[in-house]
């Protein structure tokens, strides 16, 4: 085993997480071949198989996640020991890997890195894009950005802003449709739902003093905010956005509010999620104080 590498640890991570040696080679940019011979070498090392290989994915074997749950123990002790080097010099460098929604990313995270960057010069930044919830440990995850603040007890929550969220349709479709005048009149109107969160598609209303939601199917359905917020934007309905994503494209003149006097907005806190034995390492930490002190501002 003495003959495995730090780099090797990492590597069978990111080869259980993806689930494919190409996607671990793109990842790199190697030839899959390589990829494929450094598996096969850690496998030897360690005496038994590790992967089960069929023509369309990888799956662990037993042997595999036992080995699995040492790298990830391994690795992250290994990096707090360099964090603890680095927080001596106080230079905030090297990869942080980011995990957000469509939205947060596309809206929040992108426009923030230039300003990072300048900050920090030495620090690199790899953004994981789903709505889906990330599993950090096995995918190698330092940060999440999350509105929930539900936790394992190895991870940490900090929150860095709010997230509030209103109905908002394209002029192009409410020259054509018209717009409603209070809530009911939704129910003649194209709307736009999602499907990764369905309490998302529960519209909260305050109507005669009175706190009341619509439940919606939608006319369109997507698994995809940053893609319900494209729906909306070319004309096809009436959707609930993120304030964030939409109040700057009303001061475009690409949206309009749709019901702004009986909306009710119910923000949520967004947290940065990390683990706890890597809060100290200064990449980390660096990272999510300028995202507080860049998300605070916006939201």
């Amino acid at each position: 085993m003495d003959e495995l590498a730090f780099d090797d640890l990492k590597l069978f991570a990111r080869v259980a997480a993806l689930g494919t040696l190409s996607a671990v080679a793109r990842e790199r940019d190697v030839p899959v071949s390589q990829v494929s011979r450094a598996l096969a070498r850690i496998e030897k090392t360690c005496g038994a198989r590790l992967v089960h290989r069929s023509t369309h994915a990888l799956a662990l074997t037993a042997e595999g996640e036992t080995f699995l749950d040492y790298c990830h123990r391994l690795t992250t002790t290994i990096e707090s020991l360099e964090g603890e080097f680095a927080s001596q010099a106080r230079e905030a460098s090297g990869l942080v890997r980011v995990a957000a929604s469509t939205v947060i990313a596309q809206y929040l995270l992108l426009p923030s890195l230039t300003g990072l960057a300048e900050r920090h010069p030495k620090l690199r930044v790899e953004l994981e894009v789903s709505d889906r919830l990330a599993d950090m440990a096995r995918e190698g995850i330092d940060i999440a950005i999350r509105t929930s603040n539900a936790l394992q007890d190895t991870m940490i929550a900090r929150q860095i802003g709010a997230l509030g969220r209103g109905l908002y349709a394209a002029p192009a479709y409410a020259a054509q449709a018209g717009l409603p005048a209070r809530p009911d009149e939704l129910r003649r109107h194209r709307l736009v739902a999602n499907t990764a969160a369905p309490q998302l598609n529960h519209w909260p209303f305050i109507v005669d003093g009175r706190a009341l939601k619509m439940p919606v199917e939608g006319d369109w359905r997507t698994n995809d905010t940053g893609l319900a917020a494209n729906m909306v934007l070319q004309g096809l309905g009436i959707g609930r956005l993120a304030t964030l994503v939409a109040e700057p494209l009303v001061q475009q003149q690409r949206l309009v509010p749709v019901l702004a006097d009986y909306c009710d907005p119910q923000p949520v806190p967004i947290y940065a999620v990390t683990a706890s034995a890597r809060q100290r390492l200064p990449k980390i930490r660096a990272c999510i104080d300028y995202f507080a002190e860049w998300v605070g501002g916006r939201s």
